[in-house]
């Protein structure tokens, strides 16, 4: 049996996109629910037929090759043949880097060999789209699928590079984690017990801790093909008094952008960031990388965000407010400090 043949021959298909979230403010309330830690790395569905082994991206992307160490786990597992929904996770401490998995989307096979001997992957399991007897689980109830993947999981004597993510029905414990998320996790989601696998839609909800930071505005960027304010590069002061660039706003609805451009051009002068600077080559790059304007460290605002992996924000933040009243040097690293490691040890203990 070949490869290609075997899977080919799942009742789940390669190119099945996962089930998604919509983003929404409030955990649900009402009976019905199933809650679980919404993990913050790689989003895969694991295909396994016999020998063969493909890990699938959410974008349909081959990660296979990026997590050799992975494939080799589940193609020793044994059950023989599967379709799992999952997350893709590097520990680091008590938490996950997401850094280190960017890492491997490496061209060169070398490099990712030695990345999975030194920061191997966990893959952590929360869905189930095929059972024991080869059917697809596709328009099962998730508490049908949940079982299966129990199920599952307790027949294979799971190696520690792959675990089971807790599911509560209890707002409440829902709730705990999500006040734990920002750092550690990403948030929460929330399923129905009784609804199929949507493959590509958005039938989960996730919620997101969303948290507020006062930075200080370092520099800025114009706006493409205008002499107007594009962005604002926020700092944040580490221990050694560096201003360190952490991110980047451009949400500026409401505002004269004229009035703050002009505002912000008088406040021109070098260098700006004192200690890691923008445009440099990063992975992290999610705006123009082109020339920025490095201003005196005076100007405070406060934003809000949503994540944050080795001292960065990840996403572009929301403006909040101006704060005149807050000294630059008052914004520091601790207002982003992550959740303490020990309690997401704790939780993902217990996930197998």
């Amino acid at each position: 049996m070949t490869r290609e043949t075997g899977l080919a021959g799942l009742p789940v298909p390669l190119e099945t996109p996962p089930m998604e979230a919509l983003l929404v403010e409030e955990l649900p309330t009402g009976d019905g629910w199933q809650f679980e830690p919404k993990w913050d790395g790689f989003r895969c569905l694991a295909f396994r037929a016999g020998d063969a082994v493909e890990l699938k991206a959410k974008s349909g992307k081959d990660l296979t090759r990026y997590f050799p160490e992975a494939a080799a786990m589940l193609a020793a597992l044994p059950r023989k043949r599967f379709v799992l929904d999952g997350e893709l996770l590097i520990p680091a401490g008590g938490s996950f880097s997401f850094d280190a998995l960017q890492m491997r989307l490496h061209p060169a096979e070398s490099r990712i060999l030695k990345l999975a001997r030194e920061t191997p992957a966990t893959l952590v399991l929360f869905d189930c789209l095929m059972d024991a007897r080869g059917r697809s689980l596709l328009a099962a109830p998730l508490g049908e699928r949940r079982a299966a993947l129990e199920a599952l999981f307790a027949a294979v004597d799971p190696p520690p590079s792959l675990r089971l993510s807790p599911a509560t029905r209890s707002r409440a414990t829902a709730a705990r984690w999500l006040d734990r998320s920002g750092g550690a996790l990403d948030g929460v989601v929330a399923k129905r017990l009784a609804g199929p696998y949507r493959p590509g839609e958005r039938a989960m909800l996730k919620v997101k801790r969303r948290r507020t930071a006062d930075c200080v505005v370092g520099g800025f960027r114009y706006a493409s093909g205008a002499r107007l304010v594009g962005s604002l590069l926020l700092g944040l002061y580490d221990a050694e008094g560096l201003l360190d660039h952490v991110g980047f706003t451009s949400g500026f609805a409401g505002l004269d952008r004229a009035a703050l451009t002009r505002d912000l051009e008088a406040l021109i002068e070098p260098p700006g960031f004192t200690g890691n600077r923008p445009g440099g080559p990063s992975r992290w790059t999610t705006e123009r990388s082109a020339a920025w304007q490095p201003l005196k460290p005076q100007l405070v605002v406060e934003v809000r965000f949503d994540q944050v992996t080795e001292g960065r924000f990840r996403h572009g933040t929301k403006l909040i407010r101006w704060r005149p009243d807050k000294a630059p040097r008052q914004c520091t690293f601790e207002q982003i400090a992550e959740p303490a490691g020990p309690a997401l040890a704790r939780l993902l203990a217990r996930a197998g």
